[in-house]
């Protein structure tokens, strides 16, 4: 393979190193690595590539450790609602509807939407059938991933359309894994995604744990997001989420719970020793009205706590910029102004949620060694300004990222040392052909779907799927 060299000069690195440093200095990346951080300038050659950074500050790219792409095209088609209707009666209805097609067409919509606006890297729960088109699309966009079939074998808790038997969801799971973790130069793996305790049966539950920890897997799935979650999940195995996932043997640093909003004493204290990571997921937990997640407290006791913005429909964005600012002042009424402090939050949105994923040893920081996953921000605008003589003040910074700036103020992203998105374009995904093939997705699965046109759906709360089998 040739040696591909390039430099990003004259930016201002907010490195988020462990030191957490804030400096003027140029970037040589070889091959897609970050090989230095200098002072120098480069000799300028025809095989060097160059990218100015004047005025603008380079950080990490962000890792958001919850998403949907599979909802993305259910965006403002299952509003206020709480959360077991929004599954039941919304959700899993459209989930169900599904075709690779209509699949691939929602991935490609969160895609670009998430690298234009600075995430980088996801950790995915697919739905039930057809992940492979999400693979595909995440292979093409250039985005990194973590991407798991949605597992969901309940006979007496899932709908039919959306249930498969417990040999034949791993089966596929595991195949999965096989063909795409490791692929594209390891910038996409793969999980096993059991999409939440009541959907699961303590086999598959047991399967899962016992597969990941010989894969060394993650597993991705939701825990303790409502209250009458937990109630049902009481019903079913006669204790708490976390309770019981740690009985089942699945709690390690290899699990990712999403949510953790009603955990009691005994689980936060089973989240600490087993090294157990949580995702916040502020904007899905207000609107769904679930709750608050506990998440200072967590991290008070040395739980890691990532951030992600869940599904478009419970959001309705996929913007790493609302959900720090929001993560950021939620708590502080209750807890304090010193409650998450914007660098704290900003440590969520980057190096811990890739300790979430298991990926720090290569993005999370900008450090010598490390992956060039990479964004730069203007932050010298009129709706954001660094304080003059600030500008290398990380303190300052970071209350800039979190607090006032904008996905539009994302000027370019890389992955790999190569830039994906640039000035609100994604260069795999042209947005006019996007919006086309969104426009048919929704339609083709609107089809597919019964409902009285002369109610308002979203007061009355009620859909029903006609033909499951056909958009298998």
């Amino acid at each position: 393979m040739k040696t591909q060299e390039q430099w990003i000069i004259n930016g201002t690195l907010l490195t988020q190193d462990q030191k957490r440093r804030a400096l003027k200095a140029n970037l040589q990346l070889i091959n897609g690595h970050i090989v230095a951080i200098t002072k120098r300038l480069p000799r300028r050659s025809g095989r060097t590539t160059i990218i100015d950074a004047s005025g603008l500050t380079i950080l990490p790219g962000f890792v958001q450790a919850h998403v949907h792409l599979c909802q993305t095209l259910f965006r403002n088609q299952a509003d206020d609602m709480e959360l077991l209707d929004w599954l039941s009666k919304r959700i899993w209805v459209m989930e169900g509807a599904h075709t690779p097609a209509t699949l691939r067409a929602s991935a490609r919509l969160g895609i670009h939407e998430l690298l234009s606006s600075g995430t980088t890297c996801i950790l995915d729960m697919g739905t039930v059938r057809h992940t492979d088109a999400i693979f595909t699309a995440v292979k093409e966009s250039g985005i990194r991933a973590n991407v798991g079939k949605c597992l969901m074998d309940n006979p007496k808790t899932n709908p039919p359309y959306l249930c498969e038997s417990t040999n034949s969801a791993i089966q596929e799971a595991l195949s999965l894994f096989e063909h795409w973790n490791g692929a594209e130069n390891d910038r996409i793996r793969a999980s096993f995604a059991p999409r939440f305790v009541i959907s699961c049966t303590d086999q598959l539950l047991r399967e899962v744990a016992d597969l990941a920890k010989a894969q060394n897997a993650l597993i991705h799935t939701h825990a303790s997001e409502n209250r009458k979650e937990i109630e049902f999940v009481k019903k079913l195995v006669g204790t708490e989420n976390v309770e019981y996932l740690h009985k089942i043997g699945m709690t390690s640093p290899r699990l990712v719970l999403a949510h953790c909003i009603w955990l009691n004493k005994k689980e936060k204290l089973i989240l600490k020793k087993t090294g157990t990571h949580t995702v916040h997921c502020p904007s899905s937990n207000m609107k769904l009205a679930s709750g608050f997640m506990p998440a200072q407290e967590l991290r008070s006791m040395g739980i890691n706590v990532a951030l992600g913005a869940d599904g478009a429909p419970c959001n309705n964005n996929l913007d790493m910029f609302r959900e720090m600012r929001l993560a950021a002042l939620i708590h502080k009424p209750s807890g304090g102004p010193k409650t998450l402090r914007a660098q704290e939050v900003l440590d969520m949105a980057t190096r811990d949620g890739a300790k979430a994923l298991s990926w720090f040893d290569d993005i999370g920081s900008i450090e010598v060694g490390k992956k060039a996953d990479l964004i730069a921000l203007d932050l010298q605008k009129p709706s954001n300004t660094v304080p003059a003589g600030s500008e290398t003040n990380s303190e300052m910074l970071a209350s800039s990222v979190v607090y006032s700036a904008q996905s539009s103020d994302v000027k370019w992203a890389m992955v790999d040392g190569t830039v994906v998105a640039q000035n609100g374009k994604v260069l795999a995904i042209p947005a006019k052909q996007l919006m086309r093939d969104v426009r048919q997705a929704q339609l083709a699965i609107r089809k597919t779907i019964d409902y009285d046109s002369s109610t308002d759906i979203g007061q009355r709360g009620e859909i029903t799927r006609s033909s499951a089998a056909k958009a298998d």
